[in-house]
């Protein structure tokens, strides 16, 4: 597919692939995450139509989500094997098999004749036979191809069927069991739609969905928090009314969950009677959100409240306070500091800390769908180690009967919960019953414990941990 100003389509998408995924293109110190490369790839040709840039999104995305399935599939045709393929061959024919498999709009004999000329042009004119013959085999036999049979081997069936590496689908299991563990795998495999949360109710929220629905996008409130609503088929969210002058903010609704069980734990224990104003710290910051939303709702709730939120990056800390000042709050400020230090001024000084901690990010595959195969169990263990270190600092700031939101982005009990009890019993901490702060949408047996993971294909929700403790 070539656009009006003479861009390969199909190419710019291999380019994208190999970016990402072929380790020899790869800076080790600065690797390629799929979303930037996505959203820097569509910012830059932003002049291509929606229908263009929508096919690189869907084709790059689905490859990339695919690839193990995809690997079976090239397997199972080819005599070479795709780790034995040179990278450009297996990103051309992932990308025709995954057309051939997944986008009906294109025709079979379009993809394999793309991915020929793509092999060409990349300077494998010797192998455009083995392409095409490969692909054109799949394509007459794609309604009869052999998948792992579950009853044999239901952990390799699922790591193929859902395109997720046997080490997480073998931790899942153990930890979810085996019905949640492919629920949590085929959510993760769904659509999954901006969510944004609106900071004022009233007229503009109509406004906003007459925009979007004019550009061919869609809305719909979330069943689990009134201010909540998703959103469909937005090309460009900045350019959404609203964006600039911050009455709307982009934030998953976990994240959203995980503010108010603490905001809500606080005027529960504190009441609305403190004259001071109350101090929080959101250690790990970036990109925000949850800083705005608790100076939001603590506002509502009569509290006045000053947040200060780090990063260790210079330059989130720096977009941070562009998007604070942007959105009008003179009460959050973003500050440059290493969550692993030991700050002496904010010892035992805060009544709120958000920690929500780096991690492997096993909740979000579903947006950020090359974590899945950067991530690896020695990895994690790295991560378990300096979250623990993080949480020791957090506790610190804490004053008697401060609060402290823990929370991760990732579904991993060694992450999450043997944290959640490292805090009670090596800090003795108290944990907060959450139990009647959410619907009962959210049920979480766990709640009352003072802690909620939430999965994927059972919440309507990335895949999320959060738990509120008093010091």
């Amino acid at each position: 597919m070539k656009s009006q100003e003479n861009v390969n389509i199909r190419m710019l998408v291999l380019e994208m692939l190999l970016t990402v995924s072929d380790k020899s293109q790869q800076d080790a110190s600065q690797p390629a995450y799929s979303h930037i490369v996505v959203r820097d790839v569509l910012n830059k040709y932003n002049y291509l139509s929606q229908k263009e840039k929508a096919f690189i999104k869907r084709l790059f995305e689905g490859t990339l989500e695919r690839m193990i399935e995809l690997d079976y599939v090239i397997n199972v045709f080819s005599k070479v094997k795709v780790n034995k393929q040179k990278p450009v061959i297996r990103t051309i024919l992932r990308m025709g098999v995954y057309q051939i498999l997944y986008m009906d709009a294109v025709p079979d004999s379009a993809a394999c004749n793309e991915a020929v000329k793509l092999a060409q042009k990349k300077g494998f004119a010797t192998l455009k036979g083995f392409v095409n013959g490969i692909l054109r085999n799949i394509s007459r036999n794609k309604d009869s191809i052999e998948y792992p049979d579950p009853k044999s081997d239901f952990e390799y069936y699922l790591s193929v069927k859902y395109s997720m590496p046997d080490w997480i689908v073998s931790m899942w299991i153990e930890q979810l069991g085996r019905e949640k563990t492919e629920n949590v795998l085929e959510g993760l495999l769904k659509e999954h739609p901006v969510t944004v949360r609106f900071r004022e109710e009233g007229t503009f929220i109509e406004k906003f969905e007459n925009v979007l629905t004019d550009q061919g996008g869609s809305m719909e409130q979330h069943s689990y928090l009134q201010y909540a609503y998703k959103i469909t088929k937005t090309d460009d969210i900045t350019q959404l009314p609203g964006y600039e002058t911050g009455n709307f903010l982009v934030q998953d609704v976990s994240s959203m969950l995980a503010v108010e069980a603490v905001v809500k734990s606080f005027v529960d224990v504190n009441g609305l009677e403190k004259d001071e104003k109350i101090q929080v710290l959101d250690i790990c910051a970036a990109p925000g959100g949850k800083s705005m939303l608790i100076a939001d709702l603590l506002k509502k709730a009569g509290i006045d409240c000053h947040v200060e939120a780090r990063d260790i990056s210079e330059n989130k800390t720096c977009i941070m306070n562009e998007n604070f000042e942007r959105c009008g709050f003179d009460n959050v400020r973003a500050n440059c500091f290493d969550a692993t230090s030991i700050d002496e001024e904010w010892i035992g000084k805060a009544d709120i800390v958000i920690a929500d901690v780096p991690c492997s990010g096993l909740g979000v595959i579903g947006k950020k769908r090359d974590i899945k195969y950067k991530m690896s169990k020695q990895s994690v263990d790295a991560i378990t180690e300096l979250q623990e270190n993080i949480l020791d600092v957090a506790y610190q700031y804490l004053k008697k009967d401060g609060l402290l939101l823990f929370s991760t982005c990732t579904v991993n009990s060694v992450e999450n919960d043997k944290h959640f009890e490292w805090l009670k019993n090596e800090k003795n901490m108290t944990a907060v019953s959450l139990e009647k702060y959410f619907p009962q949408l959210i049920y979480a047996d766990t709640a009352n414990e003072g802690y909620i993971q939430l999965l994927p294909g059972i919440h309507d929700t990335d895949g999320f941990f959060f738990s509120v403790l008093k010091k």
